[in-house]
Protein backbone atom coordinates (compact mmCIF):
# COMPACT_ATOMS: atom_id res chain seq x y z
CA UNK A 1 0.00 0.00 0.00
CA UNK A 2 1.74 3.40 -1.07
CA UNK A 3 1.76 5.56 1.98
CA UNK A 4 0.13 9.14 2.04
CA UNK A 5 2.33 12.68 1.12
CA UNK A 6 3.28 14.70 3.76
CA UNK A 7 1.56 17.98 2.80
CA UNK A 8 4.00 21.01 3.71
CA UNK A 9 3.12 24.69 3.11
CA UNK A 10 5.51 27.32 3.47
CA UNK A 11 5.31 30.97 4.50
CA UNK A 12 7.57 33.44 4.75
CA UNK A 13 8.02 36.62 6.47
CA UNK A 14 9.67 38.73 3.65
CA UNK A 15 11.61 41.05 5.80
CA UNK A 16 12.59 38.85 8.15
CA UNK A 17 14.24 36.70 5.59
CA UNK A 18 15.88 39.80 3.71
CA UNK A 19 17.68 40.20 6.78
CA UNK A 20 18.52 36.83 7.34
CA UNK A 21 20.03 36.53 3.32
CA UNK A 22 21.71 40.20 3.95
CA UNK A 23 23.75 38.42 7.09
CA UNK A 24 24.96 35.79 5.33
CA UNK A 25 25.88 37.71 2.19
CA UNK A 26 27.70 40.66 4.16
CA UNK A 27 27.85 38.93 8.02
CA UNK A 28 28.87 35.70 7.83
CA UNK A 29 32.22 33.97 6.67
CA UNK A 30 29.64 32.36 4.21
CA UNK A 31 29.31 35.85 1.95
CA UNK A 32 26.46 33.98 -0.17
CA UNK A 33 22.84 35.22 -0.07
CA UNK A 34 20.16 32.30 0.84
CA UNK A 35 18.99 30.16 -2.33
CA UNK A 36 15.14 29.64 -2.29
CA UNK A 37 15.93 26.30 -4.15
CA UNK A 38 18.18 25.10 -1.74
CA UNK A 39 15.81 26.63 0.80
CA UNK A 40 13.12 24.30 -0.25
CA UNK A 41 15.13 21.04 -0.99
CA UNK A 42 16.53 21.71 2.77
CA UNK A 43 12.72 21.98 4.18
CA UNK A 44 11.51 18.54 1.98
CA UNK A 45 14.80 17.17 4.22
CA UNK A 46 13.98 18.13 6.88
CA UNK A 47 10.12 17.44 7.37
CA UNK A 48 10.97 13.86 6.09
CA UNK A 49 13.49 13.43 9.22
CA UNK A 50 10.94 15.25 11.59
CA UNK A 51 8.42 13.43 10.54
CA UNK A 52 10.07 9.75 9.58
CA UNK A 53 9.27 9.99 6.06
CA UNK A 54 10.57 9.01 2.21
CA UNK A 55 11.98 12.48 1.67
CA UNK A 56 10.32 11.73 -1.89
CA UNK A 57 6.67 11.46 -0.05
CA UNK A 58 7.53 15.07 0.99
CA UNK A 59 6.14 17.97 -1.12
CA UNK A 60 6.32 21.20 -0.56
CA UNK A 61 2.28 21.78 -2.29
CA UNK A 62 2.01 25.69 -1.23
CA UNK A 63 4.49 28.44 -0.67
CA UNK A 64 4.01 32.00 0.24
CA UNK A 65 5.83 35.41 0.47
CA UNK A 66 4.64 38.46 2.13
CA UNK A 67 6.42 41.83 2.71
CA UNK A 68 6.01 45.76 2.64
CA UNK A 69 7.33 47.17 -0.67
CA UNK A 70 8.52 50.51 -1.82
CA UNK A 71 5.85 52.33 -4.46
CA UNK A 72 7.29 52.51 -7.92
CA UNK A 73 8.01 56.15 -7.17
CA UNK A 74 10.21 55.70 -4.07
CA UNK A 75 12.02 52.55 -5.86
CA UNK A 76 12.46 54.80 -8.97
CA UNK A 77 14.77 57.52 -6.71
CA UNK A 78 16.95 54.24 -5.36
CA UNK A 79 18.95 52.89 -7.97
CA UNK A 80 17.97 49.90 -9.74
CA UNK A 81 15.36 48.79 -6.79
CA UNK A 82 12.74 48.43 -9.21
CA UNK A 83 15.02 45.88 -11.27
CA UNK A 84 16.12 43.91 -8.48
CA UNK A 85 12.80 43.88 -7.23
CA UNK A 86 11.70 42.69 -10.41
CA UNK A 87 14.43 39.71 -10.35
CA UNK A 88 13.68 38.42 -6.83
CA UNK A 89 10.00 38.29 -8.10
CA UNK A 90 10.77 36.14 -11.31
CA UNK A 91 13.17 33.89 -8.75
CA UNK A 92 10.33 33.09 -6.30
CA UNK A 93 7.82 32.97 -9.39
CA UNK A 94 10.61 29.92 -10.78
CA UNK A 95 10.13 28.23 -7.18
CA UNK A 96 6.33 28.59 -7.23
CA UNK A 97 5.93 30.92 -4.39
CA UNK A 98 3.31 33.00 -4.07
CA UNK A 99 4.16 37.20 -3.91
CA UNK A 100 2.02 38.94 -1.45
CA UNK A 101 2.90 42.86 -0.96
CA UNK A 102 1.76 45.83 0.67
CA UNK A 103 2.81 49.52 0.38
CA UNK A 104 5.23 50.60 2.72
CA UNK A 105 3.59 53.69 4.82
CA UNK A 106 5.95 56.47 5.49
CA UNK A 107 5.44 57.39 9.73
CA UNK A 108 5.39 61.36 10.61
CA UNK A 109 8.36 61.14 11.47
CA UNK A 110 9.93 60.30 8.26
CA UNK A 111 10.16 56.50 8.93
CA UNK A 112 9.09 53.57 6.59
CA UNK A 113 7.31 51.22 7.66
CA UNK A 114 5.22 47.85 7.36
CA UNK A 115 1.68 47.92 8.62
CA UNK A 116 -0.28 44.74 8.70
CA UNK A 117 1.65 42.54 6.50
CA UNK A 118 1.87 40.31 9.46
CA UNK A 119 -1.99 39.96 9.86
CA UNK A 120 -1.92 39.02 6.12
CA UNK A 121 0.56 36.37 6.87
CA UNK A 122 -1.38 34.59 9.79
CA UNK A 123 -4.75 35.29 8.34
CA UNK A 124 -3.28 33.20 4.86
CA UNK A 125 -1.92 30.66 6.54
CA UNK A 126 -4.76 30.00 8.68
CA UNK A 127 -6.85 29.82 5.30
CA UNK A 128 -4.90 27.76 3.43
CA UNK A 129 -3.68 25.47 6.11
CA UNK A 130 -7.86 24.97 6.75
CA UNK A 131 -8.78 24.34 3.12
CA UNK A 132 -5.52 22.85 1.71
CA UNK A 133 -5.18 20.19 4.89
CA UNK A 134 -1.03 20.96 4.94
CA UNK A 135 0.48 18.47 7.27
CA UNK A 136 3.14 20.68 8.10
CA UNK A 137 3.75 24.58 8.02
CA UNK A 138 6.78 25.79 7.49
CA UNK A 139 7.23 28.80 9.21
CA UNK A 140 10.45 31.68 8.28
CA UNK A 141 10.31 33.96 11.50
CA UNK A 142 11.00 34.26 14.74
CA UNK A 143 8.27 36.68 15.57
CA UNK A 144 5.78 35.88 18.78
CA UNK A 145 3.71 38.08 16.88
CA UNK A 146 3.01 34.34 15.26
CA UNK A 147 1.94 32.61 18.54
CA UNK A 148 -1.84 32.90 18.10
CA UNK A 149 -2.01 31.53 14.36
CA UNK A 150 0.74 28.00 15.77
CA UNK A 151 -2.21 28.04 18.34
CA UNK A 152 -4.79 27.82 15.88
CA UNK A 153 -2.68 25.60 13.71
CA UNK A 154 -2.51 23.25 15.96
CA UNK A 155 -6.32 23.04 16.81
CA UNK A 156 -6.46 22.30 13.02
CA UNK A 157 -3.95 19.44 13.67
CA UNK A 158 -1.18 20.86 11.12
CA UNK A 159 2.17 20.77 12.90
CA UNK A 160 4.31 23.65 12.89
CA UNK A 161 8.15 24.17 11.74
CA UNK A 162 9.83 27.51 12.10
CA UNK A 163 13.07 28.16 11.07
CA UNK A 164 14.76 30.86 12.83
CA UNK A 165 18.03 32.82 13.14
CA UNK A 166 19.75 34.14 15.98
CA UNK A 167 22.37 36.87 15.25
CA UNK A 168 23.76 40.10 14.90
CA UNK A 169 24.16 42.58 12.06
CA UNK A 170 24.76 46.13 11.24
CA UNK A 171 22.12 48.32 9.15
CA UNK A 172 23.32 51.30 6.35
CA UNK A 173 22.94 53.75 8.95
CA UNK A 174 25.60 51.89 11.27
CA UNK A 175 23.25 50.87 13.83
CA UNK A 176 24.15 47.56 15.84
CA UNK A 177 20.86 45.21 15.65
CA UNK A 178 20.52 41.77 17.15
CA UNK A 179 17.84 39.64 15.76
CA UNK A 180 16.43 36.70 18.51
CA UNK A 181 13.65 34.18 17.77
CA UNK A 182 10.70 34.70 20.73
CA UNK A 183 10.62 32.09 23.22
CA UNK A 184 7.29 31.31 23.30
CA UNK A 185 7.15 31.24 19.23
CA UNK A 186 9.74 28.13 19.78
CA UNK A 187 7.54 27.37 22.91
CA UNK A 188 4.19 26.51 20.80
CA UNK A 189 5.67 25.10 17.30
CA UNK A 190 5.87 21.00 17.02
CA UNK A 191 9.41 21.74 15.49
CA UNK A 192 11.78 24.43 16.07
CA UNK A 193 15.00 24.58 13.80
CA UNK A 194 17.53 26.86 15.52
CA UNK A 195 19.11 27.79 11.99
CA UNK A 196 21.44 29.30 12.88
CA UNK A 197 23.67 26.86 14.88
CA UNK A 198 22.65 23.96 12.63
CA UNK A 199 24.24 25.41 9.79
CA UNK A 200 27.52 26.40 11.47
CA UNK A 201 27.95 23.41 12.49
CA UNK A 202 27.11 21.68 9.21
CA UNK A 203 29.25 23.88 7.14
CA UNK A 204 32.22 22.57 9.38
CA UNK A 205 31.60 19.17 8.34
CA UNK A 206 31.27 20.48 4.97
CA UNK A 207 27.83 19.69 4.52
CA UNK A 208 26.44 19.29 0.93
CA UNK A 209 22.81 19.86 1.90
CA UNK A 210 23.92 23.17 3.44
CA UNK A 211 26.06 24.26 0.45
CA UNK A 212 23.47 23.88 -1.70
CA UNK A 213 21.61 26.09 0.75
CA UNK A 214 23.20 28.92 -0.40
CA UNK A 215 23.37 30.94 -3.68
CA UNK A 216 26.27 29.47 -6.40
CA UNK A 217 28.65 31.21 -7.84
CA UNK A 218 27.46 30.94 -11.20
CA UNK A 219 24.01 31.63 -9.62
CA UNK A 220 24.82 34.96 -9.20
CA UNK A 221 23.58 38.37 -10.93
CA UNK A 222 24.76 41.63 -11.91
CA UNK A 223 23.12 44.83 -12.93
CA UNK A 224 24.84 44.87 -16.42
CA UNK A 225 24.03 43.03 -19.93
CA UNK A 226 27.32 42.12 -20.41
CA UNK A 227 29.07 38.92 -18.12
CA UNK A 228 31.62 41.79 -16.82
CA UNK A 229 30.93 42.28 -13.14
CA UNK A 230 30.95 45.95 -11.44
CA UNK A 231 34.15 46.16 -9.90
CA UNK A 232 34.71 46.11 -5.49
CA UNK A 233 36.41 49.60 -6.18
CA UNK A 234 35.72 52.38 -8.56
CA UNK A 235 35.97 56.14 -9.32
CA UNK A 236 33.21 58.52 -10.84
CA UNK A 237 31.76 62.07 -10.57
CA UNK A 238 28.82 63.33 -8.80
CA UNK A 239 25.53 63.70 -10.35
CA UNK A 240 23.29 64.92 -8.19
CA UNK A 241 22.74 65.93 -4.66
CA UNK A 242 19.21 65.76 -2.46
CA UNK A 243 18.45 65.51 1.03
CA UNK A 244 20.73 63.23 2.62
CA UNK A 245 21.76 60.90 -0.63
CA UNK A 246 22.99 61.54 -3.62
CA UNK A 247 23.88 59.67 -7.19
CA UNK A 248 27.21 59.00 -8.78
CA UNK A 249 27.97 58.64 -12.33
CA UNK A 250 29.44 54.84 -13.09
CA UNK A 251 28.46 53.45 -16.25
CA UNK A 252 26.47 51.11 -17.07
CA UNK A 253 24.52 51.78 -14.16
CA UNK A 254 24.38 55.40 -11.47
CA UNK A 255 25.01 54.56 -7.44
CA UNK A 256 23.32 55.46 -4.97
CA UNK A 257 25.14 56.72 -2.01
CA UNK A 258 23.65 57.69 1.23
CA UNK A 259 25.32 60.69 3.68
CA UNK A 260 26.24 58.33 6.36
CA UNK A 261 28.68 56.97 3.80
CA UNK A 262 30.63 59.63 3.00
CA UNK A 263 34.40 59.63 5.14
CA UNK A 264 36.80 62.01 5.35
CA UNK A 265 34.69 65.44 4.30
CA UNK A 266 31.01 66.37 5.18
CA UNK A 267 27.82 65.38 2.71
CA UNK A 268 26.64 69.15 3.33
CA UNK A 269 30.39 69.73 1.62
CA UNK A 270 30.12 67.95 -1.87
CA UNK A 271 28.94 69.76 -4.70
CA UNK A 272 27.95 68.25 -8.33
CA UNK A 273 30.67 67.17 -10.70
CA UNK A 274 33.29 66.09 -7.25
CA UNK A 275 35.33 63.45 -8.35
CA UNK A 276 35.17 60.58 -5.75
CA UNK A 277 36.51 57.22 -4.74
CA UNK A 278 33.76 54.66 -3.54
CA UNK A 279 33.30 50.87 -2.67
CA UNK A 280 30.59 49.03 -4.55
CA UNK A 281 28.12 46.51 -2.27
CA UNK A 282 24.82 45.66 -2.44
CA UNK A 283 21.98 47.29 -0.12
CA UNK A 284 19.24 45.41 1.35
CA UNK A 285 17.67 45.10 -1.87
CA UNK A 286 20.18 43.66 -3.49
CA UNK A 287 21.17 46.57 -5.92
CA UNK A 288 24.79 48.17 -6.28
CA UNK A 289 25.46 51.11 -4.18
CA UNK A 290 28.46 53.33 -3.01
CA UNK A 291 29.98 52.89 0.21
CA UNK A 292 33.54 54.40 1.97
CA UNK A 293 32.81 57.72 -0.70
CA UNK A 294 35.90 59.73 -0.31
CA UNK A 295 36.24 63.13 -2.16
CA UNK A 296 39.46 63.19 -4.93
CA UNK A 297 42.04 66.01 -4.77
Amino acid sequence: MQEKLVRIGVFYDGNYFLQVSNYYAYGHQRKRRISISGLHEFIRDQVAEEENMDPRLCKIVDAHYFRGRLNAYDASQRGDTLYWDRVFDDILMSEGVTTHYLPVRTTPEGYKQERGIDVWLALEAFEQAFYKKFDVLVLISSDGDYVPLVRKLNALGTRVMALTWEFEYTTDNGQRMTTRPSQDLLGEVTYPLAMHSMIDQRIARNDSAINRLFVQPDQKRTTTTSDVPLPDVGEGEIMSLKNGYGFIKFPPNNLFFHFSNVIDADFNELRVGDRVEFEVEKDDEGNDVAKSVKVLD
